[in-house]
């Protein structure tokens, strides 16, 4: 029937049974497919941003799973074990690295006997010790050896000295022939040194109660830049590193010991013949 038959009332109350017919059927179909919530969403589109934000709160879990997961990895690098291993002896050359490349040799020695050896120059001496006291503390194992030539031989006193303020205990210093004389402090346990020049003589520091050996060499053939290279003085040193035992605990010292002595000519002791090595103490 056309609306113009029907009356204006009965023609809008049919027009509005018929639209409530289709949103009936439209929210029936909503209903078996897609659940309540899709059919607030049609039933009002204007709201449908305030009624998805309910849907974010399950989130908040996983954002605890992360947490947890970070705690555990924290944890796990806090656990993993540290490396160690053995601490090398550390060989030190004096100037210009050219006059003393005996350390060189000696360390090749020193490797054979499988212990590590590091050589280096003596400008290098305090970041060598700061090391040395890391691995140290970290449980690195071996007795802390030291060896130098010439101004390598006045760093190793220094190191000793600068190990003992940090609680670092040295097992042995070997001198060659250094410039100064250097007072041994008291967490060294030995210091063996070789030298020509009086005045490159070593002495006790306070609280020192080691093994203190000044080694006189009277060789007309050795020289201060052979003095590092002459196998017999190699020898004696090894076999002193073979008798080296692990560090015992240190006693830092009580005050610096090392004194600087500006170089000087100085004769050679009476004592000793020519090609022999003389022990002063």
């Amino acid at each position: 029937m056309r609306p113009s038959c029907l009356g204006a009332t009965e023609f809008g109350d049919r027009i509005m049974t018929k639209s409530r017919l289709l949103m009936a059927s439209i929210l029936g179909a909503v209903l078996l497919s897609g659940g309540v919530s899709s059919a607030q969403t049609i039933m009002a589109p204007e709201k449908s941003t305030a009624a998805a934000a309910p849907a974010a709160a399950p989130a908040a879990p996983a954002a605890a799973t992360t947490a947890t997961e970070v705690k555990v990895a924290a944890a796990s690098t806090t656990n993993k074990p540290k490396r160690t291993g053995r601490i090398p002896v550390y060989l030190l050359r004096g100037l210009m690295n050219i006059f003393s490349l005996g350390m060189d040799d000696l360390a090749v020695k020193i490797q054979r006997r499988g212990i590590p050896a590091v050589v280096t120059n003596y400008s290098d001496w305090q970041s060598i010790a700061e090391d040395i006291a890391s691995k140290y503390k970290a449980g690195w194992s071996g007795p802390i050896i030291l060896i130098g030539h010439s101004y390598g031989a006045d760093a190793v006193m220094q190191m000793g000295e600068y190990l003992g303020k940090k609680g670092v205990p040295v097992n042995l210093i070997v001198p060659f022939d250094g410039t100064a004389s250097y007072a041994a402090s008291s967490n060294v346990q030995r210091v063996f040194n070789i030298y020509q020049r009086e005045y490159a003589k070593q002495t006790r520091g306070p609280g020192f109660h080691g093994e203190l050996t000044n080694y006189y060499v009277s060789d007309p053939n050795i020289s201060h830049t052979t003095i590092d290279k002459a196998p017999k003085l190699h020898n004696m040193v090894l076999s002193r590193i073979g008798g080296g035992g692990a560090p015992k605990p240190a006693t830092p010292a009580a005050t610096p010991g090392a004194t600087n002595a500006a170089p000087a000519t100085a004769p050679a002791p009476a004592s000793g013949s020519a090609g022999n090595a003389t022990p002063h103490g």
